[in-house]
């Protein structure tokens, strides 16, 4: 599987889409706020720069896209004004795969000025886009060429499913019954690609510069926990059903491997001090009601998660078992919300370039 090709969210503004299924992202974007706040106030107060580059990484589409931009801009324009300086021009690039929809992206620009323009109510420096397709393990950008980084609910994809995984019979990621095996492939891929990404980052970012990630990933040590393991296993019971039915075969099942891996803010931590060119000013660890943000609609909860794996699971097993597959899920789900709280981890880390 082309990974490149195949992870990016379900485009468009169709009832299935990222676009009108991504609540939960949002709602992480919106609580993480006030990190993003202070560490694009502490930037900007002590560089001001004349033109601030603007990045975010995994952008995807969508209401969410543009949002983090629309904040950035907004805490600036209003130091401008506290400190008596005059506003900088702004560079934004958008980062995501080839696959993403920046088409619709684009689309949304000038409605996106516009808007920013009667919230601030006074004119803003100019505002320059620029979509940059690419996996973002790896370099993006020239040196030292960006001012501000901002990632959120990206990094738990990996750039290619771990070698060695073939042991992980009837699952699609790591869960109870996965051998230690996997769980080691999966652990050092993201070592792999983690590290990377911090690497080519330092190389990119101004000293002095900064960096907000947040994490799908897990609050303890144990990467079988329920917190970032329920959700695969739940697709992983529709998906082994299927082939007692017939409606799989055996070996498709056996052969696939979700391309994530949720992390710990320990095992990021580890990545971050290991490379040596950031410091962190901030982690916070916080959790998600799944029900309560869907108000406890299983179809809603289905639909979020139809808008994220659709795509990779078409690339693999087809378009045809697609509707199926899902029907299960939300049937799967409506029994287990009725009875639990579904929950999920997510964690923020403020990171300064070091000088």
């Amino acid at each position: 599987m082309d990974l490149e090709q195949q992870v990016y969210m379900k485009g468009g503004h169709g009832e299935e889409s990222y676009a009108n299924n991504s609540l939960v992202q949002g709602n992480v974007i919106f609580s993480t706020k006030l990190i993003r706040e202070e560490a694009i106030t502490s930037l900007y107060s002590t560089a001001l720069p004349r033109s601030l580059a603007i990045a975010d990484m995994g952008c995807s589409s969508g209401p969410n896209t543009l949002s983090v931009v629309t904040e950035i801009i907004k805490v600036v324009e209003k130091l401008c004004k506290k400190l008596d300086h005059s506003s900088p021009e702004y560079k934004v690039y958008l980062n995501d795969l080839a696959g993403n929809d920046f088409n619709d992206v684009f689309k949304s620009l000038d409605n996106f000025k516009e808007n920013l323009s009667a919230e601030i109510k006074s004119e803003i420096g100019n505002c320059y886009f620029f979509g940059v397709p690419g996996s973002f393990y790896g370099r993006v950008f020239p040196d030292r060429s960006l001012h501000f980084v901002h990632s959120s609910y990206s990094l738990h994809w990996l750039s290619k499913v771990p070698e060695g995984v073939n042991d992980n019979k009837g699952a699609i990621y790591i869960q109870s019954t996965t051998p230690s095996n996997v769980i080691k492939a999966y652990y050092e891929q993201f070592q792999r690609d983690f590290s990377l990404f911090i690497k080519s980052r330092a190389e990119e970012i101004v000293e002095g510069g900064a960096m907000v990630l947040t994490f799908l990933g897990r609050k303890g040590d144990d990467p079988r926990s329920k917190d970032c393991c329920f959700i695969s296993e739940l697709f992983a019971k529709v998906l082994n059903d299927m082939v007692l039915e017939g409606t799989i075969n055996e070996d498709q099942l056996n052969s696939y491997n979700n391309p994530n891996y949720y992390p710990s803010p320990h095992e990021v931590k580890l990545e971050i001090l290991n490379e040596g060119s950031f410091e962190i000013k901030h982690l916070e660890v916080s959790e998600v009601d799944v029900n309560a943000l869907n108000n406890h609609s299983p179809y809603t909860f289905t639909q979020s998660m139809r808008a994220v794996f659709e795509p990779v699971f078409v690339s693999h097993f087809g378009e045809a078992i697609i509707e199926d597959a899902f029907n299960r899920y939300q049937e799967i789900v409506t029994d287990i919300m009725a009875k639990e709280i579904i929950k999920t981890t997510y964690f923020t880390l403020s990171l300064t370039r070091k000088s």
